[in-house]
Formats: structure tokens, sequence, C-alpha cells
């Protein structure tokens, strides 16, 4: 396998860079956006048993700030409820901006990584038809085995950007799947706070 790597020219080192920054993000990601970290199921259940028993001080809104991104935003809008309707949505939709630009980190480096990745597999495949055609030039085209060499950099490194882009863009995507979900959700539990504390009107709540 080391053999066939190294056959595949020198643009083989960025591909590899790919290939380890890929499954670097996948394993943070996948673990920072675990739906029962991001957004617990039983988060706002427990919010509203503190509002109900007027425990919701400074140190609760701390604790509840930093136990999760939903317990975030809803700390925000606890922060400013007081102060009417509109005053708690726009609170809540800045802390949710903050909180999705932090829930799509390093994603966008995948989508990246997955356009990219091919096109260092071409331009290996470039450097091996440039080598291949000097191999002619020089020795003629009766010596197969400069011919070959030639022509394994060049399959080679497209088949390494290939197994490197397909895999990311699954992922990117993947992610940018989970992100959304995520933030339905979030979007859910801070209409039902808004709602819970602000009944007179109908609630638009919207953290996209």
């Amino acid at each position: 396998m080391f053999e066939i790597i190294l056959s595949g020219g020198v643009m083989m080192i960025p591909i590899i860079l790919c290939s380890i920054a890929v499954i670097g993000i996948s394993i943070e990601r996948y673990w920072t956006l675990n739906p029962n970290k991001v957004a617990p199921r039983t988060l706002l259940a427990q919010v509203w048993s503190w509002i109900k028993s007027n425990q919701v001080d400074a140190a609760k809104l701390r604790e509840l700030k930093q136990s999760s991104p939903l317990g975030k935003i809803l700390a925000a809008g606890l922060s400013n409820s007081r102060h009417g309707r509109d005053v708690m949505k726009d609170s809540i939709q800045e802390a949710a901006n903050q909180v999705i630009h932090d829930l799509e980190r390093y994603i966008g480096a995948l989508g990246t990584i997955a356009n990219v990745a091919p096109l260092l597999g071409l331009l290996g495949s470039v450097f091996g038809m440039i080598e291949t055609f000097n191999a002619i030039m020089l020795k003629g085209s009766g010596n197969a085995g400069v011919l070959a060499g030639g022509i394994a950099v060049a399959l080679i490194a497209t088949a390494a950007g290939l197994i490197v882009a397909i895999p990311a863009t699954i992922l990117h995507r993947y992610f940018l799947r989970r992100v959304d979900s995520l933030v339905v959700i979030m979007e859910e539990e801070s209409i039902k706070l808004v709602d819970a504390l602000h009944t007179d009107r109908s609630v638009d709540v919207k953290l996209v």
C-alpha cells in the first residue's frame, strides 16, 4: 500500500492531508452535533419548572447558558422576557445566530475538500502525463516501464482524489442535514418558551 501511495507522485501529499482532515472533522462534528448534547429534550421542561417555582436567577441563567447550545438560546430569551415579546424574540434570534454559526463550524471545510480533492488528483494526473511524454521524448515509445510509471502516477493520483472527495461530499451533506434538524428542534423549543411566557399573541420566532 505504501508503495502504491509513493507511486502516485507528489500530489499524494496534499491528498493524504485532505483525507486526514476529513477524518478529523467528521469525528469532531459527529461528537459535537449529538442531538442530546445540542438540544436536550428535557431542558425546556426543566426551565419551565424553574419559572413556576420562581427559581430563575443569575446563577440559574448561567447554568442554563453553559448546559448546551439550546440552553444558551433559552437563557438569552429568559434574560429579556420581562421586556416584552419582541425584545425576547430578538435576543433569541441573536443567540441562535451564534449557536448556528458554531454548529456549522468546519462543515464548510468538508465541502471545500470535496471540491478540491478531485482537482488535486487531476493535477497529479497531469504531472503523470507530463512525465510520460517526457519519457517518450527522451527514450522513445519503446520503453514500456517508463511509460507505465507515468501512467500509474496519473491513475493513482486521480483515484486517490476521488477516494477522498466522495466521502467528503457525503459527510458534508450529512452534517448540513443534521444541523438543519437541530435548528428545527431549537426553534420549536424556543417557540414553546415564548408562547408560555407571552400567550397574548401568536408566536413566530425564527432561528434562521
